[in-house]
């Protein structure tokens, strides 16, 4: 934890690294609050030798990150339902109330601020998920001499292991749940050969795992790039139908023991099954709230209460099961998707021989080829899925960022990442396709309006510019719009 010395005036205001760590039944010990007439997320209520204290946190402290992103800008909500997501160990970035006041007074950038703190040449550590192939996982692991408890990894040119983003000269922080530091060489390289089909590691480059030993902060998986996780959950929005959502949903207990509440029966055509939910997964939050403290009538009631809309977020099973052996919730993988509006069906009038025929109008496509240079938080933007079409598009875009200053916009239909077309993949692999490109994205991107029509008419998506924040003009995307549906009462069969 790096402290800074509490005085009337900051010359330099520095922030602090807080690390929270709490035991099964134990709170961070804290309120996050947004107050009238403050600006940022303020740290209130801290309970005496509580998990936060502990750590360092202090009564008036600023929230700059939470797990090394940026969230001063960011919605309270969102913010509150990323440290949720983060499980058993959180990383803090503040600065105290003075600090905070005087860099806004100052005019500061206070994302520039806490990307000072973690000095040059940073890079986050990555979560690779590597499958094991005929010759092996295509790695060496070697300790690094005079270092006790560090391994350095060698990915074999071409092997599994490169091709899951391990690269020559990475550290070995944490291997299948269980930290590198913690284990011998040749228990590692027994782990190597009893692996089955597949091993998940996290690494980090020399450099990166320095910012983070003088910054007295651990290397976890929730401060990590995830390469190529296999099983992602699935943030799904829903508008409410005549039927209700179309969903039943039950408790039941898994093999472990362990009560979940499941999907059962997911009704042909409902918001549901436009909306992506499928029979078998299980629902892990409701609008952002976990499930897991909740019981079966506490979860109906929520969505139920929910009005006209909800958020549900679900996952396999088995996908639930294997971030479970790693140590990790899988909360932290989630992938956002918006339910597609279902098409109108219109009845066509009757034309009068004087009556002219609709014309088509033509539209000026907004096609753009957005170079996006990853910043400290990232690339600055989020994808998004249209349940029952192809393609992925472009659902949120954070002021300031790296996607912003490229030309990205809301609503954007990704056509081709660095020079391959992904129109017809899921978003799972557009997402894979960008991690493989390293800290520079091409993408080729056109609004959605001009997307549908050069699709109608069977014209190239050809690229007008390459696109500058200056040149980009304001667009609105049709993709992400709800289906308008109303609903009537929910069945006892909690039939939802």
């Amino acid at each position: 934890m790096v402290t800074a010395d509490d005085t009337e005036h900051v010359s330099n205001p520095t922030p602090r690294v807080c690390v929270l760590r709490r035991e099964e039944g134990e709170t961070f010990g804290f309120r996050l609050r947004v107050e009238r007439g403050r600006q940022g997320h303020i740290i209130r209520q801290l309970d005496s030798l509580g998990v936060a204290e502990r750590s360092g946190l202090k009564d008036g402290d600023h929230l700059l990150e939470v797990n090394e992103k940026f969230v001063d800008n960011v919605e309270h909500m969102e913010v509150a339902r990323r440290i949720q997501e983060s499980g058993s160990q959180l990383c803090f970035l503040v600065l105290d109330e003075k600090a905070y006041d005087q860099a806004v007074s100052e005019g500061r950038d206070l994302r520039e601020l806490a990307k000072a703190s973690r000095g040059e040449g940073w890079r986050p550590p990555r979560l690779c998920h590597i499958k094991k192939d005929a010759p092996g996982l295509g790695l060496n692991i070697l300790p690094v001499e005079g270092e006790k408890g560090k391994f350095t990894v060698s990915p074999v040119k071409g092997g599994a292991a490169e091709r899951a983003g391990v690269r020559k000269g990475d550290r070995l922080i944490w291997m299948d749940g269980a930290m590198a530091c913690e284990l011998t060489h040749s228990a590692i390289s027994r782990m190597v050969k009893k692996c089955s089909d597949h091993m998940t590691v996290l690494v980090i480059d020399s450099d990166s795992e320095k910012s983070y030993a003088c910054r007295k902060m651990p290397i976890l998986p929730a401060l990590a790039d995830a390469e190529n996780m296999p099983y992602l959950p699935h943030r799904l929005h829903l508008v409410l139908g005549p039927e209700g959502y179309g969903i039943l949903l039950r408790l039941e207990k898994t093999g472990a023991g362990r009560t979940v509440h499941m999907v059962r029966e997911v009704d042909s055509g409902s918001p549901a099954e436009l909306g992506g939910v499928k029979e078998g997964e299980m629902l892990l939050e409701v609008n952002g709230e976990s499930t897991d403290s909740l019981s079966h009538d506490k979860v109906v009631s929520k969505i139920r209460q929910s009005g006209q809309q909800v958020t549900l977020t679900t996952m396999t099973p088995q996908g639930h099961d294997f971030y479970t052996k790693l140590g990790l919730s899988p909360l932290l993988f989630c992938v956002d998707f918006t339910s597609g509006s279902p098409e109108k069906k219109e009845i066509p009038m009757m034309l009068n021989p004087a009556d002219e025929p609709e014309v088509d109008v033509q539209i000026d496509p907004n096609v753009r080829r957005c170079i996006v240079q990853k910043g400290s938080a990232g690339f600055g933007f989020h994808l998004g899925c249209v349940q029952q079409k192809p393609g992925t598009f472009i659902s949120q875009v954070e002021a300031g960022g790296p996607g912003e200053g490229s030309g990205l916009l809301q609503g954007d239909v990704v056509v081709e990442v660095n020079g391959q077309n992904v129109e017809k993949e899921s978003v799972e692999d557009v997402i894979l396709h960008m991690k493989r490109g390293g800290d520079t994205l091409s993408l080729l991107v056109v609004d959605q309006k001009g997307y549908d029509w050069l699709k109608k008419n069977g014209k190239p998506i050809t690229v007008n510019k390459l696109a500058t924040i200056s040149e980009v003009e304001e667009s609105v995307s049709s993709a992400a719009e709800p289906p308008t549906l109303k609903t009537d009462d929910l069945s006892d069969d909690d039939r939802t």
